[in-house]
């Protein structure tokens, strides 16, 4: 960065493929928050319309979760959870198989991600986002989250029987 800005390289796929991720993006799509405490997920979608994700935020900052919904793997139905913000400039990699979801802790928050399939209405499942079981300590409460009415129909985790 200097007095005229700067340039960031955001995706590389030659990068990518030297550490063993290959995936080949087929959209991007840019979401707009303009509240703090906006609840977005969790999220997934199955086979064969099942998505890999790429996440960034270029504006505001974000609370972001990704829930494990592998049944053969080691962390099946563990969580890791991340800030990532403007500022931070860090990214997410959000294999398929798992849940995504975030919490806005800013106004005007604007994420940018890259899937590795389209949206499909058919293939498109989720988990309740504040399931106690899930054991994620999300910044805001329940009562206080704007949150879609989709997103608070979603089953627990211990209704949920994962089709990965």
């Amino acid at each position: 960065m200097d007095e005229r800005g700067f340039f960031s390289e955001v995706f590389n796929q030659e990068v990518m493929s030297s550490i063993g991720i290959e995936l080949a993006w087929v959209q991007d799509n840019h979401s707009l928050s303009t509240q703090s405490g906006v609840v977005r997920g969790l999220h997934f979608q199955t086979q064969p319309k099942a998505q890999a994700k790429l996440l960034r935020v270029v504006r505001g900052a974000i609370f972001d979760v990704v829930v494990d919904l592998r049944k053969q793997s080691s962390t099946y139905g563990q969580h890791v959870s991340v800030e990532l913000s403007a500022d931070n400039w860090q990214q997410i990699l959000v294999p398929i198989g798992c849940a995504h979801g975030f919490c806005t802790i800013s106004t005007h928050t604007e994420v940018i991600y890259k899937v590795s399939n389209g949206y499909s209405p058919d293939h498109e499942g989720g988990l309740l986002w504040h399931d106690p079981a899930l054991g994620i300590d999300w910044p805001i409460s329940p009562g206080d989250a704007l949150v879609s009415p989709r997103d608070t129909l979603w089953p627990r985790f211990n209704e949920f029987n994962s089709p990965f």
